[in-house]
């Protein structure tokens, strides 16, 4: 492998090249849409772009049943994150320490939802809602959230919590702190940027996310199920591109937010394997 200036290893010029295609694939869509969501002409995708406009924002903003469907997916994704972060949180501190019969099948399970398709997520939460008797709505659609988006939080808090050296914590059961004044000024302390990085992450994950919620949401109309009935009506097709702009905006730059408050955390010493 050759190395820089500063004798820091570099990649071969292929790699290079995959990757960065790999990166123009992948970004190239989302590219177009942010172009056609400033086009002046009210097609769908005529080339070349007419001109530079805003106009299509402000109608965006002016369709109260796009601002319905937004307020809808704020507010489900809002309450979504917040019990995936209790939830995944109190998971994380029963896990990562103790030794019991069954501690990898809980891990698996909390892993299991975000591993599984969402087609057969979506359907497993319908039958067992249809068997509890409840009808598809808000509390639905939070429920079938909150079972992908507890094992953001639970896996960005148990690996931190094994990587936080053990040792703090005998240091202040030593000097005779209880079992709340050392979760308080050292557990929690240590922890507390990896529950804030998997709650963000979960909250982008529920905002934009479509399969489980068409199964979840019954009368009820998400963002994306908004974004997806819109396909449907080539005319509105310049509004369609700025709330999908929105929506990668509102996804992206959590996401971002949370890898840097989680930067720089992967050599922490005393890690406990």
């Amino acid at each position: 492998m050759r190395s820089d200036n500063n004798g820091k290893p570099t990649a071969p010029l292929l790699l290079r090249l995959v990757v960065g295609g790999g990166f123009v694939f992948m970004l190239f869509p989302i590219f177009v849409i942010a172009m056609y969501a400033f086009n002046d002409e009210s097609s769908a995708f005529s080339f070349p772009l007419k001109g530079f406009t805003l106009k299509w924002f402000a109608k965006a903003l002016e369709r109260p049943d796009m601002l319905q469907a937004a307020l809808l997916s704020l507010e489900v994704a809002a309450l979504a994150s917040l019990f995936a972060t209790v939830l995944g949180t109190l998971a994380a501190l029963a896990v990562y320490r103790r030794e019991f019969t069954g501690r990898d099948t809980v891990h698996l399970m909390f892993n299991l939802p975000i591993a599984l398709p969402g087609i057969i997520t979506g359907i497993a939460l319908l039958s067992s809602l249809r068997l509890m008797e409840l009808e598809p709505g808000l509390l639905t659609i939070i429920i079938g959230h909150i079972t992908f988006c507890v094992v953001m939080v639970y896996n960005n808090v148990v690996s931190r919590l094994r990587r936080m050296p053990h040792s703090l914590i005998e240091c202040s059961m030593d000097l005779g702190a209880n079992s709340f004044q050392t979760f308080r000024h050292i557990i929690l302390p240590g922890m507390a940027t990896a529950m804030l990085a998997g709650g963000i992450l979960a909250f982008s994950l529920s905002f934009d996310e479509i399969i489980v919620t068409t199964f979840t949401a019954g009368s009820e109309r998400t963002l994306p199920i908004w974004l997806l009935n819109q396909l449907t009506k080539p005319r509105d097709m310049p509004v369609t591109n700025v709330v999908g702009l929105l929506v990668t905006l509102m996804t992206t730059i959590p996401i971002i937010f949370a890898y840097r408050l989680t930067m720089g955390t992967e050599g922490t010493e005393g890690a406990v394997k």
